[in-house]
């Protein structure tokens, strides 16, 4: 008869260390990672996960407390309370000068959604010329240059980065809310303004882009 194992009781400097390195990185840090950093100290995988057990044990027994742990973007970090955010942004209002436009805010949420995008394609959605507004979301690294697409021109795609699901608090693409949740959260990005509601226009155009790029593909197969 196997003798029943006894879970892993994590060692306290293990769980203040990880602690500590959430805290200085701000970043999601993946449990792979920690017990790479760890394996030559001599503790095991499952010291790291006991740990990280822990602490997410402790974290969640402090409700009231202004920080909480996040799993966020295939890790774990350190972030504030949703709770505490209206005096968040009164001590950084210093940083308003830094905000998005309404113009960047909206192209970043047509990205979002119909990613990998190019800037022709959402130039047709937005009726404006969008260069411009793709370099700062390029610059502010919310979009990447995820590839070309195989028509005349071979145009950039776009798609959005992993600081994109830092800043909105995303694991994955998956987690994206419906159109009209996003938008709310945009706008309060952008000071209260509220976006045009563009969903239905968005959707027809997409579909119109979409029904092009089938007839340009078939042509090219008739010929």
């Amino acid at each position: 008869m196997s003798e029943e194992r006894v879970p892993t009781e994590a060692p306290e400097e293990l769980v203040a260390a990880i602690e500590a390195i959430l805290f200085a990185t701000g970043e999601p840090v993946s449990a792979t990672r920690l017990m790479g950093l760890f394996e030559e100290d001599g503790h095991t995988a499952m010291d790291v996960t006991a740990a990280l057990d822990t602490l997410a044990q402790r974290f969640a027994a402090r409700p009231s407390s202004g920080v909480m742990l996040e799993e966020v973007a295939g890790g774990l970090r350190l972030a504030t309370r949703p709770e505490v955010y209206p005096w968040l942004r009164r001590f950084f209002q210093t940083q308003d000068r830094n905000r998005l436009s309404m113009a960047a805010l909206e192209t970043l949420a047509i990205v979002a959604y119909r990613q990998p995008i190019t800037s022709p394609e959402i130039q047709e959605l937005r009726g404006v010329q969008s260069s411009s507004v793709i370099k700062t979301l390029l610059e502010r690294r919310l979009v990447r240059i995820s590839g070309r697409k195989a028509v005349v021109g071979k145009p950039f795609l776009y798609s959005t980065t992993k600081e994109f699901l830092l800043h909105f608090g995303l694991d994955s693409l998956e987690d994206l809310p419906p159109l009209e949740e996003f938008e709310e959260a945009l706008a309060a990005e952008g000071g209260g303004e509220s976006i045009p509601d563009r969903e239905e226009e968005i959707l027809r155009l997409s579909a119109e882009i979409e029904e092009a790029e089938e007839a340009e593909e078939g042509d090219g197969t008739n010929r």
